[in-house]
C-alpha cells in the first residue's frame, strides 16, 4: 500500500517498485529466497493478467473507445508486426542475438501495458481519441503478441509467415466473438437477475470475464481478447451496482499486479543483469526511437491523425509487466539462451520505464494534448428494486460536470422518475424543482423499469450538455426540438 502512495506521488508506474520489493527479498537480496520456478510464474503471470484485462476492461468507455478502435486495431497488428521486424533485426545485428532470440524479444517487447501507460497519464487531460487509442491498443495486443512468442519459441520449424499471419487472424476472430457473446450474455442475466446481495454483483462481474477467458482459450481462440472484450461490455451495460462492481475489480487488479511483479522480482537473479544490461539498452533504444514511432506512424497513415498525437502515441508504448511475464515462455519452452532473453527484457522495461514514464505528463504539456474543456462524466451507481418494479440511482455530481447550476425541473427526467433527495455538505433534503443543483451533490433518482434507461441517458446528456443537452444536440433520452 505503501508503494501505491509513492507511486502516485512520484508518477513512477508501480511496477517498479514491487520488482524492487522481490529483488530485495529474492536472490542476492536482503532475505536471499532462492525461487527459479518460471513455470509457476508464468501460470501466476496469465492468470493476474487475466484479471488486469478485465479491470481495465470493465473501465473501458465505449463512447472514447468507438472512434478509435480502428486505429487501435491497427496498432495492435500492422503497429506490433513493424514493430517486431525492426526491434529483431537490431537484437540480431547490434547485439548479436541469433535470429530465433532476436525474434522473440521483438516479440515479447512489442506488447504495450495499459496498467504503466495510464498509471503516468491520469493526471493529464487528454483528447478521447489519444486514450482511446492507447487503451484499446493495450487490450488488444497482448493477443497477437503472445501467439508470436509461442510461434517463435517452439523448437520444431517455424510456419510460413502467411500460415502464420492466418492463424493470429483465426485465433483473435474466435476469441472476439467469443467475449462479446460471453459479456452480452452475461450483462443480460445480471440486469434480469436481482441476487440477493449487492456483494455478489462484483464477483458475478469477475466470474463472468474469467469465463471468457476459459472458453476463448478452450476454442483455441485468444482468450485474452475474450476477456477484454467481455469485460468492456459489462462494464459499459449499466449493470446494478456498476461502481461497485469497477471498484472490486480495481482491487483485484491491484493485487494481481503487486503478486505478480514481486514474483518476477523474485525470478531474476541481479548479478546476471549486468552482462546483458548494455544489450537490453540497445534494443530498447531501437525499439523507443525507432521501431515504436515507425510502427505507429505507418498504423495510423489512412486515419489522418494529427502529429503530434503519433508521436504521443509513439512514447507512450510503456512496457510493463506484460512483456516479462511472456519472456517467460521460451524459459518454460527450454529455448536455448532463454535466461538471457529474460535479462535483456527485465532490464529493457525496468530502464525505460525510468525513462519514459516520468516523461509522459511533460511531453503531453509540451505538445500541447492537454484537453480540460470536456465535461467529467457522471458516475451513476442502480440499485434494483425487485418487489417495487423500479431502479435507485445513486448520481455524484463531479467537478466539471454541466449539471452544475440546473434546477432539478430542468432535468426534464422523463415521467415515472424523480429525483427524491439530495445530499449536500453531509447534510440531506428533499429538493423542490427550483432547487439548483451544485457540484459534489449526491443525488437519489428514483425511476420505474421502463423508464430507467432512458431516465440515465437523460442525466447524462445534461451532465456533458447542460440544461440545453436536448436543443444542443446532445442526446440522452428527450425530445429534440426541431428549430
Amino acid at each position: 500500500m505503501a508503494a501505491v502512495r509513492v507511486s502516485s506521488r512520484s508518477g513512477l508506474p508501480s511496477l517498479l517498485l514491487y520488482l524492487g520489493i522481490g529483488i530485495a527479498i529474492g536472490q542476492d537480496g536482503l532475505l536471499d529466497v532462492q525461487f527459479d520456478d518460471a513455470e509457476l510464474t508464468q501460470v501466476i503471470g496469465y492468470g493476474a493478467l487475466v484479471v488486469i484485462l478485465a479491470e481495465g476492461g470493465l473501465g473501458t468507455k465505449w463512447k472514447e473507445i468507438r472512434p478509435a478502435l480502428p486505429a487501435a486495431a491497427a496498432l495492435a497488428t500492422v503497429g506490433v508486426a513493424v514493430s517486431v521486424g525492426v526491434t529483431a533485426a537490431a537484437a540480431h545485428y547490434l547485439v548479436g542475438l541469433p535470429w530465433q532470440q532476436a525474434l522473440i524479444v521483438g516479440a515479447v517487447v512489442s506488447s504495450t501495458d495499459a496498467a504503466a501507460v495510464f498509471s503516468v497519464l491520469r493526471k493529464v487531460p487528454l483528447p478521447s481519441r489519444v486514450t482511446g487509442a492507447l487503451e484499446a491498443e493495450s487490450g488488444f495486443n497482448d493477443a497477437p503478441v503472445v501467439i508470436l512468442v509461442v510461434a517463435f519459441s517452439t523448437t520444431g520449424p517455424i510456419d510460413a509467415w502467411y500460415m502464420l499471419v492466418g492463424e493470429i487472424a483465426l485465433e483473435l476472430a474466435i476469441g472476439a466473438v467469443i467475449g462479446l457473446a460471453t459479456g452480452w450474455l452475461g450483462a443480460y442475466a445480471l440486469r434480469h437477475v436481482a441476487l440477493p446481495a449487492s456483494g455478489l454483483y462484483p464477483i458475478a462481474v469477475m466470474a463472468i470475464a474469467v469465463m471468457a477467458y476459459a472458453a476463448g482459450a478452450m476454442a483455441h481462440g485468444s482468450g485474452f481478447l475474450a476477456v477484454y472484450l467481455a469485460s468492456m461490455v459489462l462494464g459499459n451495460a449499466k449493470l446494478p451496482h456498476s461502481p461497485a462492481n469497477r471498484g472490486f475489480a480495481e482491487g483485484l487488479g491491484w493485487l494481481a499486479q503487486i503478486g505478480m511483479f514481486v514474483l518476477l522480482g523474485l525470478l531474476v537473479t541481479p548479478h546476471e543483469l549486468l552482462r546483458d544490461f548494455w544489450p537490453a539498452v540497445i534494443v530498447g533504444l531501437m525499439l523507443t526511437v525507432v521501431a515504436r514511432p515507425v510502427g505507429v506512424f505507418i498504423s495510423l497513415l489512412p486515419f489522418r491523425i494529427p502529429w503530434q498525437e503519433q508521436v504521443l502515441m509513439s512514447w507512450a508504448g510503456l512496457r510493463g509487466a506484460v512483456p516479462i511475464i511472456f519472456a517467460t515462455i521460451p524459459m518454460v519452452s527450454g529455448v536455448e539462451g532463454n535466461d538471457r532473453i529474460f535479462n535483456i527484457v527485465f532490464v529493457l522495461v525496468v530502464v525505460y520505464t525510468l525513462v519514459q514514464g516520468p516523461t509522459l505528463p511533460w511531453l503531453a504539456r509540451r505538445l500541447r494534448l492537454g484537453d480540460s474543456s470536456e465535461a467529467a462524466d457522471l458516475g451513476i451507481e442502480s440499485a434494483p428494486l425487485e418487489r417495487l418494479r423500479g431502479h435507485l440511482l445513486s448520481v455524484e455530481v463531479p467537478e466539471g460536470s454541466k449539471m452544475h447550476g440546473v434546477e432539478v425541473a430542468e432535468l426534464r427526467l422523463p415521467s415515472g422518475s424523480a429525483v427524491t433527495l439530495v445530499v449536500r455538505d453531509g447534510k440531506s433534503f428533499v429538493p423542490l424543482p427550483s432547487t439548483v443543483l451544485r457540484h459534489g451533490d449526491e443525488l437519489l433518482v428514483v425511476a420505474t423499469d421502463p423508464v430507467r434507461d432512458a431516465a440515465e441517458r437523460r442525466l447524462r446528456a445534461v451532465a456533458q450538455g447542460g440544461k440545453l443537452a436536448g436543443w444542443l444536440g446532445t442526446e440522452g433520452g428527450a425530445r429534440r426540438r426541431h428549430l
